[in-house]
């Protein structure tokens, strides 16, 4: 989950279209295969400049697309809370999570946990009505946005992990400028789309402009003029 505080300037001008339950498929493949590829990796390595494990980090990530997931799954969506599952640490200072990957099933069993848990979001995003609107801590978002926060979630922690594992990692510049249209539609536009998400999410750096330390998202629908 991200933290506060927006960027400032407009929106990247190449972002078009939707971000669909295809994107969270796809996006989620993507990191699946490179979890399956690192499986001789140091796990236990911390996930760039985050406090988990590279492991950890990748258990938050499932867990945060099986919450999007829930958000949208009952009868009536919750407008001011989340669905009231029990999260919690393995350790202290660890992810809080509902979702947990068996360390004996190595990297592959990891790698199938994301999976199963980008296919509930994918799902959810594809059969929940666009009227459906459920609660984030942000504000409440249709399907499209727990879409977009899923992909957004995938792509930067991924950029930890492979920061940690020492691998490379650089998703499509299209569904990085369509999630930055949805989600931070204030900016830069004078920046490609992944270095512009990696800078709008505290990751990376952008030519006279400070890093941001605080920083968030903003999944009203479209046309909400807001949170």
């Amino acid at each position: 989950m991200p933290d506060t505080e927006p960027s400032s300037a407009p929106a990247p001008a190449c972002a078009t279209g939707p971000v669909t339950a295809d994107d969270v498929r796809e996006a989620v493949r993507r990191a699946a295969d490179l979890i399956r590829g690192a499986r001789a990796a140091d796990w236990d390595a911390r996930a760039g400049s985050l406090e988990w494990s590279c492991w950890e980090t990748v258990e938050h990530l499932a867990d945060d697309l099986f919450a999007y997931a829930a958000q949208l799954g009952p009868g009536e969506p919750p407008s001011d809370t989340e669905v009231p599952f029990v999260w919690s640490p393995r350790r202290p200072g660890g992810p809080a999570n509902v979702v947990f990957a068996d360390r004996a099933a190595g990297a592959a069993g990891l790698a199938q946990v994301l999976e199963a848990c980008g296919a509930m979001l994918a799902a959810m995003v594809r059969t929940t009505p666009a009227t459906v609107r459920s609660h984030h801590v942000f504000g409440a978002s249709d399907p499209e946005g727990f879409a977009a926060m899923g992909v957004v979630e995938t792509l930067v922690h991924l950029h930890d992990v492979a920061g940690g594992l020492g691998v490379r990692w650089e998703p499509d510049a299209d569904v990085c400028a369509r999630v930055l249209a949805r989600l931070f539609p204030d900016v830069p536009a004078d920046a490609g789309p992944w270095p512009a998400l990696l800078w709008a999410t505290g990751r990376g750096d952008l030519p006279g402009r400070a890093r941001l330390t605080r920083w968030r998202w903003y999944g009203a629908p479209r046309g909400a003029g807001g949170e």
